[in-house]
């Protein structure tokens, strides 16, 4: 089924909107503590509590609008329900700092195992968008892989070494940068491999 067009700003508020409030009730709570039902719990818990509601709500409602939800937003969502979910439960952040971890070496094993059968799954996800030759698939998809669990090790670095706070930042603004830089990184490939779709 194809993809409803929605308004590209709505769009994108629902992608970004969670990770934003998130930042911004971390940032109000961070250096507080609530007494719910007999347990402390910081600031960083009850900003992860409201996330992840408000990441199932997002994605329906993008679900809703367009018509389909990609495995990557899929996955993201069980991830983060599960391993917000976790950290809420047992009211230890350590779970949900892990969720960026998960995600990029789903993300990157996933390619990982495409490469090793001689496919881009990468393709299958992102063809529409960016139109390539199977060469130019191949050679983003063996980046990407490298990229996702660098990402990973990354996270992983950060989380145990670091204060919650250097983590929230990293999370919010070093992740997306990250994945920003990359792709304008790869203009070579885009501009060598591109296929142009009206021919």
């Amino acid at each position: 089924m194809a993809e409803r067009k929605i308004n590209p700003i709505l769009k994108l508020a629902l992608e970004l909107g969670p990770i934003v409030l998130f930042f911004v009730a971390y940032l109000r709570l961070k250096d507080r503590s609530f007494l719910i039902g007999g347990t402390e719990y910081d600031g960083f818990i009850l900003a992860t509590a409201g996330f992840v509601p408000l990441m199932i709500l997002s994605t329906l409602a993008l679900w809703k609008l367009t018509g389909r939800l990609s495995r990557m937003q899929v996955a993201t969502l069980v991830l983060v329900v599960v391993f917000g979910g976790l950290s809420v439960w047992f009211n230890d952040d350590q779970f949900f700092k892990m969720k960026p971890t998960m995600i990029y070496l789903l993300f990157g094993g996933a390619l990982g195992v495409g490469l090793l059968r001689g496919e881009s799954y990468l393709k299958y996800v992102m063809e529409e968008v960016m139109p390539l030759e199977q060469e130019g698939w191949m050679i983003l998809t063996r980046r990407l892989t490298a990229f996702f669990l660098g990402l990973a090790v990354l996270n992983e670095v950060i989380w145990r070494t670091m204060s919650t706070e250097t983590w929230v930042y990293f999370k919010t603004f070093g992740l997306s940068a990250a994945i920003f830089v990359f792709f304008m990184t790869q203009s070579g490939v885009f501009s060598r491999y591109g296929i142009d779709e009206e021919s």
